[in-house]
């Protein structure tokens, strides 16, 4: 049987995919290890808020199979896929199941992320944005991250493990390696996803105006004296 490589993950796609895993690993250790790791907590947050800034806009015009109109999936198709019945499309980017994985936990980062902006420790860090709003507000942010939060990003990402594993290993699939060097091998041929020096350097444009927007965020923190 004839076999197709194709260009499935463009270069900045996944290196998205592996800053963010590094960072959530980053924020995890610095959260549980507190005092002056904090400071890194808050610049891995920062990072992570661009990270998903940049990931906002790659889905609406990066690499064909990494756009979210690619594995935007109905109802109807992820119980046709989790029925055992799938789509042909299915095994080429995300499957209906994977692409409902990637949504919740990037919501689930983004309100992590956002709870973080809001949170104050009451001892020396607080988040930038909470000068902008109540007391109360306040207190419901820094409670929703250290606890529900937390336990909802590392339980995502436990199964996020978990599912690859089963994948890999049950279902014999190529999930890590294509997410390293971009490719996979398929039993038909399929659209690739641009991948060139000049999608690269507009991906470069899009970060940077990322990093803007979280470093200007930053910046609306009130200076320490």
């Amino acid at each position: 049987m004839t076999q197709h490589t194709v260009r499935i993950w463009d270069l900045p796609t996944r290196i998205f995919h592996w800053a963010l895993a590094a960072c959530i690993v980053g924020l995890v250790i610095t959260a549980n290890v507190g005092g002056n790791a904090m400071v890194w907590h808050f610049r891995l947050g920062y990072t992570v808020l661009a990270l998903l800034v940049f990931r906002l806009v790659w889905g609406l015009v990066g690499g064909r199979w990494s756009r979210f109109s690619a594995f935007l999936y109905s109802p109807a198709r992820l119980l046709q896929y989790l029925r055992g019945a799938p789509h042909p499309e299915d095994g080429i980017g995300h499957s209906p199941l994977g692409a409902l994985s990637v949504f919740v936990l990037l919501a689930v980062l983004a309100a992590q992320v956002g709870t973080g902006l809001l949170s104050d420790d009451e001892i020396a860090f607080a988040g930038p944005l909470t000068q902008y709003v109540s007391n109360a507000v306040v207190g419901l942010a820094t409670n929703y991250h250290k606890d529900i939060g937390q336990f909802l990003v590392l339980s995502l990402v436990g199964l996020h493990v978990l599912a690859i594993i089963f994948y890999v290993r049950v279902r014999k699939q190529q999930l890590i390696r294509p997410m390293l060097d971009g490719d996979k091998t398929l039993p038909e041929a399929a659209a690739p996803s641009r991948d060139d020096a000049l999608s690269r350097i507009a991906a470069l444009v899009v970060l940077a105006l990322s990093a803007g927007v979280a470093w200007w965020v930053s910046s609306l923190a009130v200076p320490a004296f």
